[in-house]
């Protein structure tokens, strides 16, 4: 499978530390026979969204875009600034077609100051992806700033949720893909 993982901010660290923790798991269990691809935006120049097809942006912002199509499995990575999404994740879902992640499975891994905001990717992420067709994991991992120490993240449950938060992303992946074949199988195509 063409797994994604897309640290969705241009700024800070513990997005991008709490996504190459992810991606490093990833690599070292699941690395055979899966394509991986990490992003971050914080070393993207994206353009604004302006109507156009994704295959027509150039540069990082058509890389990206081209990404996001190919990948069967995405992981988004996102801090919770103001109560939101950051504006740059955002821009992101906006340079898509609306349909961009039908027959895609997506695991959430959100950061934030405090705990006060835990609900905002079930309040604001999960229903763009829901729009834009994607199979969500139902559980995502939430961290606050004291799971990070100096280096990275320093509490041993998060790095297990994080786990199972691929573990499941994968089964849920794997048991769309029967559906839909079996589904393909219907019409005889």
């Amino acid at each position: 499978m063409n797994i994604l993982v897309l640290s969705g901010s241009n700024v800070g660290e513990h997005t991008e530390q709490a996504t190459t923790a992810l991606y490093n798991l990833l690599k070292e269990e699941h690395g055979d026979g899966n394509e991986l691809t990490y992003i971050s935006l914080r070393n993207k120049e994206l353009m604004f969204a302006d109507g156009r097809n994704y295959l027509d942006y150039p540069g990082d912002t058509g890389e990206l875009t081209r990404a996001m199509m190919a990948a069967d499995i995405i992981f988004i990575g996102t801090p919770i600034f103001q109560a939101s999404i950051p504006a740059v994740l955002k821009n992101v879902f906006d340079l898509l077609p609306q349909k961009a992640l039908e027959y895609k499975t997506v695991g959430i891994i959100a950061n934030a100051g405090s705990n006060r905001h835990f609900l905002i990717p079930e309040q604001q992420l999960k229903p763009i992806l829901g729009y834009m067709k994607a199979n969500v994991v139902p559980r995502y991992v939430y961290l606050n700033d004291r799971d990070f120490g100096l280096t990275g993240i320093d509490n041993d449950d998060v790095l297990f949720r994080i786990r199972d938060l691929v573990e499941d992303t994968l089964v849920l992946a794997d048991a769309y893909k029967l559906v839909w074949e079996k589904e393909q199988e219907r019409y005889g195509f």
